[in-house]
């Protein structure tokens, strides 16, 4: 090889090693994400009168998306329990977009009510004539320790997060292999892909979700036109703090906390629809340090498991003390 060439390389690789730490050190998202963020397919471009069915509509990630997919032109059905907040967020849906009121259907949903899922299909196909993109957001945390959580949480995260999911997706798949095209979004979160304290049950479900995406992706590889996609958020400004588990059934958590230190939900929700718009099967949102804590699971397990336990051990004693086990927690992280 010429001289001029190996000096150049020698120079440049650690150039572009450079850059991509720079990169990683602000990023929010997996590098795959990035890219197509910054070089793919615009979801203003791609979504315009697509007929997308959101469940957890009514709050948080699930609302936020409504409103962007609104106004990216997209026919919208919009599921959660409360009938009086999914119409609350059709109406700002109609403000801000072009959209006609029977281009978004407000269809009550609960996720655990499997017998109710077939008619809720056939009520979404009456209206639409056909459903392009299904979103799995519907679902609730876990705020417990596991040798107080009784084993009733454990059984209605499974049936909420998991079976709950999984129903609906089985509905929706026949009419998605039957017209050829579609896609299958499931919110999973970071606890899909690694361990997290006082969230076994939720972290179980994660974990059972990706599982059962992964595999189904595979069985329909005889069909390249159906995306088979999951997101892995981190930390996200929402509800879900306020809704969660926590040792028994009934029993809400004592302080949900402050949220200063999450990522915004408008961030995640784009970050989401150009994962979708692009093809992305596993998108991973998150500010750093929890981005970085994805990669050294994945790839350095023993390492990303000392750090996990380590800060996990802080995590677990500030919620034994009554204290904001999530923000002390998460500012320990970003300060370290």
């Amino acid at each position: 090889m010429d001289c001029c060439v190996l000096t150049a390389l020698w120079y440049l690789i650690p150039l572009c090693l450079l850059i991509c730490l720079a990169i990683f050190i602000v990023a929010d998202a997996d590098f795959t994400l990035l890219w197509a963020s910054r070089f793919g397919h615009e979801p203003e471009n791609k979504l315009k009168g697509k007929v997308v069915w959101v469940t957890g509509a009514s709050s948080g990630i699930g609302e936020e998306l409504a409103y962007q997919l609104a106004k990216c032109g997209a026919r919208l059905i919009l599921s959660a329990r409360r009938e009086d907040e999914l119409n609350r967020v059709k109406r700002h849906c109609l403000e801000c977009s072009d959209l006609q009121s029977d281009s978004i259907l407000v269809l009550p949903l609960d996720l655990m009510e499997r017998s109710s899922h077939e008619e809720k299909t056939k009520a979404v196909i009456q209206h639409f004539g056909h459903i392009d993109v299904l979103v799995n957001n519907g679902g609730r945390s876990q705020r417990s320790l596991a040798t107080e959580a009784s084993i009733d949480v454990y059984q209605a995260l499974m049936e909420l997060n998991f079976l709950g999911t999984v129903s609906i997706t089985k509905q929706v798949l026949p009419h998605m292999i039957q017209q050829g095209c579609g896609a299958i979004v499931t919110v999973s979160s970071i606890s899909g892909l690694m361990g997290v304290p006082l969230a076994t049950g939720y972290t179980a479900s994660k974990h059972a979700l990706q599982g059962f995406f992964n595999s189904l992706r595979i069985e329909l590889s005889e069909h390249p036109n159906i995306l088979i996609s999951l997101v892995c958020p981190g930390p996200v400004v929402s509800q879900i703090v306020q809704n969660v588990f926590t040792e028994q059934l009934n029993k809400p958590l004592h302080s949900p906390g402050n949220q200063d230190h999450k990522m915004p939900t408008s961030r995640c929700a784009r970050l989401m629809l150009v994962g979708m718009t692009n093809g992305v099967n596993e998108m991973w949102i998150s500010q750093q340090p929890f981005l970085l804590l994805c990669y050294l699971w994945q790839y350095t397990p023993t390492f990303g498991r000392f750090i996990m336990n380590s800060f996990g051990r802080r995590r677990v004693r500030n919620f034994q003390a009554g204290l904001d086990a999530d923000s002390s927690y998460f500012r320990k992280l970003k300060t370290s």
